[in-house]
Formats: C-alpha cells, structure tokens, sequence
C-alpha cells in the first residue's frame, strides 16, 4: 500500500506543491489562495488552505507557518479521510 507521503513526494517531484516553513522545518504542502480558481474554473477559492501529510506535519489552531516569505496563522485544522492527511485553514498576516 502506498503511504499518503509518498504521493505528496511525487507531486513535490513534479512540482505541483509548495514549501511551507514551520520554525525550521520546511513541509511541501497543497496550497490554495483566495485568488485560484476551484471546481475545475467554476468558482474562486475564499479561503488560504494548506493541505498535509500528519507524519511530516502536525499543526494546532494559533500556530505561524511561512509560505513565500508570507506569514499566515492557523485559524482551523481538519483532519481529512483516515487522518493520515489535515486541511489547516490560514489567516494571512500583515
């Protein structure tokens, strides 16, 4: 059985991730910005959202991640399917 972080080190391969800084430790993660189209074109993403694999990441409501030198605060995390993966929902700050 393939584990959950092994498909995200293939989409890093590819390039479709990006790095997230959390103190030192640097996590490719899904990201999603307000601006980014959803729902293949049909609706814009509202919220910032970082998704991750929870042996590589484990994130709480009030921590600080960094993503292109931008810092963001967690406001929510959900844990998605078997747990195996999360959905932290960010607040971006000035």
């Amino acid at each position: 059985m393939v584990a959950v972080a092994d498909l995200y080190d293939a989409a890093a391969r590819a390039g479709l991730l990006t790095a997230v800084k959390v103190g030192t430790l640097i996590v490719e993660c899904g990201f999603r910005a307000p601006d980014e189209t959803v729902l293949d074109g049909l609706a814009l993403s509202r919220d910032y959202e970082i998704e991750y694999p929870t042996e590589r990441l484990l994130l709480t409501v009030g921590d600080t991640v960094e993503i292109a030198g931008h810092p963001y605060r967690v406001r929510e995390v959900i844990a998605l399917r078997d747990g195996n993966e999360c959905r932290a929902k960010l607040a971006r700050l000035p």
